[in-house]
């Protein structure tokens, strides 16, 4: 029979955390608060995401308090190979970041939590238990954002889906060509379109840093050198139209 949550003196399950932050002050500061919070045990902490990986994969931690701008392996990238490896851990993000840009590729990823870097001990005991229980460990600015953001989301969607269709060719699903995958030639389709990619990123919900690698995975594989070139060749092999033809 378990104890309840808030009963004085009652038990509690001790989450096994692991911290992942690149910048080693800031991540032995938050090693050593953890060590001070009730019911946290800290099992390892990580200089990038594929350290934490690794440690994820070694100890098995019920939680890990994610970085998001690191090297190698930032912490989007990281948070979804362990959403996809290790289910059983969950993610909370501790970031100095609250930006869109930020925020919902996290998310997106399988964040269960996130909380910026100036979220007090109570803030950080109270996300971890609620990822541990299933809940969302989100600080109310967090859920403030992504309240207005959903509020706005369905006609982003709906431009982004109009702009797409109209760059595309009508043809139905067909091979592509040079081995691309139907993200990078969503991607092409977008930058032929004249998209930034900032704006790409945006309709698409996914980081810069994603699509940057859409793009230069793309570029490798059909041997084009930059942004004109890719907008040639996305013409050529109809994966978008050019203007005078999508205007009829």
């Amino acid at each position: 029979m378990g104890a309840g949550p808030t009963g004085a003196g009652s038990p509690r399950p001790v989450a096994r955390v692991v911290v992942a932050d690149d910048q080693t002050v800031v991540r032995e500061g938050i090693v050593m608060l953890l060590g001070l919070l009730p019911g946290i045990e800290v099992v390892g902490s990580a200089r990038d995401g594929e350290e934490a990986l690794r440690l994820v994969a070694e100890h098995a931690p019920d939680v890990v308090l994610m970085d998001l701008r690191m090297p190698r392996c930032d912490g989007v990238e990281a948070t979804r190979r362990i959403r996809a490896e290790h289910p059983g851990t969950q993610v909370v993000v501790l970031t100095t970041y609250a930006d869109d840009d930020s925020l919902f590729p996290a998310l997106q990823a399988g964040a269960r939590g996130y909380l910026t870097k100036d979220a007090d001990a109570d803030e950080i005991v109270r996300a971890v238990a609620h990822v541990m229980s299933g809940d969302a460990g989100l600080s109310p600015q967090i859920q403030r954002r992504l309240l207005d953001r959903l509020a706005t989301a369905a006609p982003e969607a709906g431009a982004l889906q109009a702009a797409a269709s109209e760059t595309a060719a009508p043809e139905g699903p067909r091979e592509l060509p040079d081995g691309l995958t139907a993200r990078e030639a969503e991607v092409l389709a977008l930058v032929a379109d004249g998209l930034s990619n900032a704006e790409i990123a945006g309709g698409l919900h996914v980081s810069t840093a994603t699509v940057k690698t859409h793009i230069n995975n793309l570029f490798a594989k059909t041997g084009v050198r930059d942004r004109a070139q890719a907008v040639r060749y996305a013409y050529r092999h109809g994966i978008a139209k050019p203007p005078e033809a999508a205007g009829g």
